[in-house]
């Protein structure tokens, strides 16, 4: 096991952050941690790479329990926090050198893999430029470029495409991908659900300190009751019709946000048939109409009872 969290309890004064938090990621996997704001998701990562103390519990990487002066394992762990921190009065081909600088000491070993860092993630063109030059994407680019020039055998990437065009999401998220069909385990966390869907190849699930649920998109999907979910365009849905359309037979779950009403059912027939009449007799106006399996957001919303951007 790559990494091994057992039991882990952190708290901040009378604040319980991590209550008996479990953890486990295999060599060569792709780990989604999920959990809405205030979850724990970033106390459990600090936990794990001993940068915060913790009250009770064990943590393991590589097999060998996690400690602040654990240098021999850190040198293997690369590290790209939600916060972008790069050195503005260092160039791009500088803030890198730097970064890659602090595992590696051979300077012609260190000039290759600055190089190759900055080409993976496609700044090249960019490599002379100071960070305020840089626009959003291109600066997440470079910190995770900094973050994985050393090549580390374990990469953690906490919210790593927050505020970015669709773009720069994409190049992010391939070269995830690609690190990690070159050898590279990840933990990745983020509050974009299809993200984690596309990207992992495990789900984690926790909230309030604790992990709720673990498995593959699928295995998730699995675990809770929806048969049939079905979408509806609508402008406007006053909340009395919302209760009402919740009350209708074999509705579990329904959600307006977005001007989208959102339905679940448990089985039943006609169900299509029901909700469209319901909105016709209530002079409802409606738009599109969409069946749809269940979503990891579905998910998530029934596991832990809330949106995950709370």
């Amino acid at each position: 096991m790559l990494i091994n969290v057992h039991n882990l309890v952190k708290r901040y004064g009378s604040l319980l952050a991590l209550d008996h938090f479990d953890l486990q990621v295999r060599e060569g996997e792709i780990v989604g941690l999920l959990g809405p704001n205030g979850s724990g998701k970033t106390t459990a990562i600090n936990c794990i790479l001993a940068l915060l103390k913790y009250d009770k519990g064990t943590v393991e990487v590589f097999g060998r329990p996690m400690k602040p002066n654990a240098y021999d394992i850190k040198q293997n762990i690369g590290i790209v926090m939600q916060n972008v921190a790069v050195f503005d009065e260092l160039r791009v081909d500088e803030n890198v050198d730097y970064f890659c600088g602090l595992y590696v000491q051979d300077a012609g070993m260190r000039c290759k893999l600055v190089e190759e860092a900055i080409d993976f993630v496609g700044l090249g063109e960019f490599r002379k430029f100071y960070p305020r030059k840089l626009s959003g994407g291109l600066l997440r680019r470079l910190n995770i470029a900094c973050g994985i020039a050393h090549k580390p055998k374990l990469l953690i990437l906490d919210e790593p495409t927050v505020a970015v065009d669709p773009q720069s999401r994409n190049s992010i998220l391939e070269g995830i991908r690609e690190l990690n069909r070159q050898g590279t385990t990840v933990v990745y966390t983020s509050h974009y659900m299809e993200e984690v869907e596309q990207l992992c190849t495990r789900i984690v699930i926790m909230d309030q300190g604790k992990t709720l649920a673990t498995g593959t998109t699928e295995e998730l999907k699995a675990m809770i009751n929806h048969e049939e979910a079905i979408s509806v365009e609508i402008y406007m849905l006053d909340p009395d019709d919302l209760v009402r359309i919740r009350q209708l037979p074999h509705v579990t779950q329904a959600h307006y946000s977005n001007n989208r009403l959102s339905v679940h059912y448990d089985g039943g027939r006609h169900n299509l048939l029901h909700l469209l009449d319901y909105l016709k007799e209530r002079d409802i106006p409606f738009n599109r109409v969409f069946s749809e399996q269940p979503t990891l957001n579905d998910v998530f919303l029934e596991i832990t009872g809330r949106q995950l951007r709370d």
